[in-house]
């Protein structure tokens, strides 16, 4: 029992990194389950999961009685497989008997074979438990006074001795292969090493070289005399670079991004009359989307805290009237709204819960507002840490790119804190054109993947379109003069089109972004069991791009992937 009172046929609420809490049971851990290491302060619980009736090493802290939180965490996930969890977990308490096929640990450790008796076995000439129903009658017996050193593997995975002074020994082939006896060469050793075999010729045998090994491949009927085994042998690796291959420049070059003009306010801003809230609003990240967005914050009369890992972007905006703060924790601290916008769902919580991040100041009647396109799981993650130091949490996902950031022509996809939504009203009237509230925290990076797999598609498709018209020997300029004319056309197209003619990539949303928003939708759809054929696809041109060189790019360099 732990220090917890968590006991073997316990029943518990188990939480999975990146999952719901799901029903589990407290079990002995199987023989197939890898042991994994153990923090002196944070026991791990070996879990039973119904439903998908595996197991895993869970942490003590993400484990819950199922009782006790029955009630509260039944509607935590509403998929099919979760339902038929908790179904199965209600039968079990019904009817324990039912289920004792599946916990295959419990009496597992007891019927276990011992190791040494099957290894003695071995060398007493024994065939072990396994290889009598493998079939290998030929196999050679071991002496007694062979050790396991002098024991080598042969392709037919079976064991042979090798003495220091070689004896003639009559091998039959475990298939009736006819050899050409004009063509037979000395024996062979062969030493299994990981995957692959490496032949040498045993010391008294002439120093004819040893043949190809071939690969032994039956046809239809079974038989090997009607191949050429020459054309089967396995061809050599080789570790010469390959790079000529990809027909590429050898360093790709990172586009300049040209810093923000402070000096101007977009027309669509200026039109707005926005009244700026008393509030005082952190921003923490300057990247290409989070400059335009703090520009229209200080021009419609915001009061801003600005916080980035490279101290040297925040001095424009220090110019206009932002104040600069050394760490997160700070920015929080002297706000009472902190707006989160950086790259990646690790380097959001590398925010939250890093040195000096977010949860170290006092979250109080505090908003956080995570504007970093993340996964459900990372969003649900940093609202439980928020939430539990007393803040506030919204999620506000953007969907456009770095011009309408500058613009203020935005659409903000928000779920959290409904009251937190309304006071960044002001602030989202400065940096969208409209701005939608959809619920409950995990709504919103939901849609946003979604709407970032139809982009993502989208580019890749219209990428792969033009590289065929020039293969085909049509202007892509005609191409897209034709598609701006049809039901297809659309902004982003046209947009990304003409830079793919220019063959010139500046960043508006860079390419590594693009792709991370499409691996995390199949995540997403991985955990719903949603087929999503095309967007892995997709994914697999815009990581190719991203190995080339092309990560810090626009999305439009997926064309470079394309035209191979």
């Amino acid at each position: 029992m732990s220090d917890k009172g968590y006991a073997v046929n316990d029943l518990v609420w188990a939480k999975m990194k990146g999952f719901s809490p799901w029903p589990g049971r407290i079990s002995v851990p199987p023989a197939e389950l890898r042991r994994i290491p153990v923090k002196k302060n944070n026991p791990v619980k070996c879990i039973f999961f119904f439903g998908s009736n595996n197991y895993a090493w869970i942490e003590e802290t993400q484990i819950k009685p199922y009782q006790e939180f029955k009630d509260k965490l039944l509607n935590s996930c509403k998929t099919a497989q979760f339902k038929e969890a908790v179904q199965q977990i209600e039968e079990f308490m019904v009817d324990p008997e039912k289920f004792q096929p599946l916990f295959v640990g419990e009496n597992e450790l007891a019927n276990r074979p011992d190791p040494d008796v099957e290894f003695n076995k071995l060398r007493e000439g024994g065939t072990g438990s396994g290889t009598e129903e493998s079939g290998t009658e030929d196999t050679p017996s071991v002496n007694n006074t062979t050790t396991p050193a002098a024991l080598e593997t042969v392709e037919d995975g079976t064991a042979t001795p090798i003495a220091k002074k070689p004896a003639k020994k009559k091998v039959r082939a475990s298939l009736p292969i006819k050899l050409n006896v004009d063509k037979v060469t000395p024996a062979t050793k062969v030493r299994a090493i990981g995957t692959k075999a490496k032949a040498s010729p045993l010391e008294d045998v002439s120093s004819t070289p040893a043949p190809k090994r071939k690969k032994k491949l039956l046809d239809d009927a079974g038989d090997l005399s009607g191949l050429d085994m020459d054309s089967y042998a396995s061809p050599v690796r080789r570790s010469a670079p390959i790079s000529h291959l990809l027909n590429r420049p050898v360093t790709v070059t990172r586009p300049d991004t040209p810093e923000i003009d402070m000096s101007t306010v977009s027309e669509a801003v200026t039109s707005r009359n926005i009244q700026a809230s008393q509030l005082k609003f952190g921003f923490l990240g300057l990247g290409i989307m989070g400059c335009g967005i703090v520009k229209n914050l200080i021009k419609s009369g915001h009061q801003v805290v600005v916080w980035n890992r490279t101290p040297s972007k925040c001095r424009k905006f220090q110019e206009e009237g932002a104040q600069v703060a050394p760490t997160p924790c700070d920015v929080v601290e002297m706000a009472d709204v902190t707006y989160s916008c950086v790259a990646d769902p690790q380097v959001a919580k590398d925010l939250v819960f890093g040195n000096c991040g977010v949860i170290q100041a006092s979250l109080t009647n505090k908003g956080y507002v995570e504007m970093t396109g993340i996964d459900p799981e990372s969003s649900q993650d940093i609202a439980e840490a928020v939430l539990r130091k007393g803040g506030r949490y919204l999620e506000a996902q953007i969907q456009g790119s770095k011009t309408q950031a500058e613009e203020g022509t935005l659409i903000i996809l928000a779920s959290g804190d409904r009251l937190l939504f309304e006071d960044c009203q002001s602030c989202f009237e400065a940096i969208s054109r409209n701005s939608f509230y959809l619920g409950d925290v995990g709504n919103a990076t939901k849609m946003n993947l979604v709407l970032q797999m139809v982009s993502g598609i989208a580019l890749a498709g219209i990428a792969e379109a033009l590289a065929l018209a020039d293969r085909a020997g049509l202007q892509q300029k005609d191409v897209l003069e034709v598609l701006e004319l049809t039901s297809m056309s659309s902004e982003m197209l046209l947009q990304k089109g003409k830079a793919i003619i220019k063959g010139e990539f500046p960043t508006h949303h860079a390419l590594k972004y693009m792709q991370k928003d499409l691996k995390l939708a199949l995540g997403l759809a991985d955990g719903l069991e949603q087929s999503s054929p095309i967007t892995a696809a997709s994914n697999e041109v815009f990581k190719h791009a991203k190995r080339l060189g092309y990560g810090s790019h626009d999305a439009s360099a997926v064309y470079v992937r394309a035209r191979f």
